[in-house]
């Protein structure tokens, strides 16, 4: 990494973009511990909890970086004109403390992060991956977003969750970060909702166009977690084409590949494992950059595609875990494509009971 310069101990302003209104419910991130997911929900639990924290448009890598604060803030727009914004229970993300990274990152890693973090300007971890000052804040509240998610679910207060935060987080390795992502968000909510809620049985299902090589590197043979993923072959981080673990199963697709090869790779590789696996909750590590439209890669999905696969989450999910899905955003680099593929994807989400 660039040298690290001296830590920002100042609290970044939690301003919220003039361009939308999000009011967000504080959450109590304090979790009681319980030994399985529970077996039923209450009455009053909510369909669809949507989580996001203003912090999330705070982070920046640079002008023309494509991943950029404008991607949330878009996701946000195109909620709300749509109707379905106000449809949704809405929660603030809590900032994860140290003691849950922990569980999917080194001790030392937090504190190493921390410390990378500028006072002003940039600081360059990687060619693709760079903090600013308020980066550490935002990757915090995007983890915590995740560790909320586990306890609405698990708790039984909400259904499913659509987090709606970056920096995203699949290519964070356990030691180091990586294209774009800083913590491994979803890595962060899985090991929360296993050793809170005691979930021995988990699904993690990766369709950003990227190969997930931090999530995978994570829970490679962690026989409690299942993760099943799709993504483009040769294309960043050129990984993937070879399993590091027996509960990983990876569908490369060459450029070019269309929705009826998300399809066949769902209902070949993927409905089969997840039926014998019989899990207690899916999470999904939601990249909507394998739309035909985004600039970063070759794959040509398209919106319906994204809901399709939703649906075909969702119907396995009521069938083994009463439907309970964590869904954390990743990858999307167009924003009108990225709006209209979540569009689809909350939709069914919420509709899907």
């Amino acid at each position: 990494t660039a040298a690290s310069q001296a830590a920002y101990e100042g609290s970044i302003p939690f301003t919220r973009s003039k361009s939308y209104d999000l009011t967000l419910v504080m959450h109590d991130t304090k979790a009681t511990a319980a030994e399985s997911a529970p077996e039923s929900a209450p009455e009053s639990r909510v369909p669809l909890a949507y989580i996001s924290h203003a912090q999330c448009e705070a982070h920046e890598m640079g002008q023309g970086h494509p991943e950029c604060p404008e991607r949330v803030v878009h996701i946000a727009q195109h909620l709300e004109a749509t109707g379905l914004l106000a449809q949704l229970s809405r929660f603030e993300a809590p900032q994860v403390s140290a003691a849950q990274i922990e569980r999917a990152h080194p001790g030392e890693y937090y504190e190493r992060l921390r410390a990378a973090s500028p006072a002003r300007g940039y600081a360059q971890l990687d060619p693709d991956t760079a903090m600013n000052p308020a980066t550490f804040g935002a990757a915090r509240c995007a983890a915590g977003a995740a560790v909320l998610a586990a306890d609405l679910i698990c708790s039984g207060r909400a259904k499913r969750a659509f987090c709606n935060v970056r920096p995203p987080g699949h290519h964070a390795l356990a030691n180091r970060p990586m294209g774009f992502c800083f913590f491994n968000n979803v890595a962060v909510g899985i090991h929360h909702s296993m050793a809170v809620y005691g979930l021995t049985r988990v699904v993690l299902i990766d369709f950003d166009v990227h190969h997930g090589n931090g999530s995978e590197q994570i829970f490679a043979n962690d026989s409690r977690v299942l993760m099943l993923s799709t993504f483009q072959s040769p294309l960043y981080p050129y990984s993937g084409e070879k399993a590091l673990g027996s509960n990983m199963h990876n569908v490369p697709l060459p450029p070019h590949s269309d929705g009826a090869a998300l399809r066949s790779a769902v209902t070949e590789h993927w409905l089969p494992r997840i039926a014998a696996f019989e899990p207690q909750m899916i999470w999904i590590s939601a990249g909507f950059d394998a739309h035909e439209h985004d600039e970063l890669a070759q794959l040509c999905w398209t919106a319906s595609d994204y809901r399709w696969v939703t649906e075909q989450i969702c119907t396995v999910a009521e069938r083994h875990c009463d439907g309970r899905i964590a869904s954390m955003l990743e990858g999307g680099y167009n924003l009108p494509a990225l709006a209209a593929s979540v569009e689809q994807h909350v939709r069914v989400l919420l509709a899907h009971r």
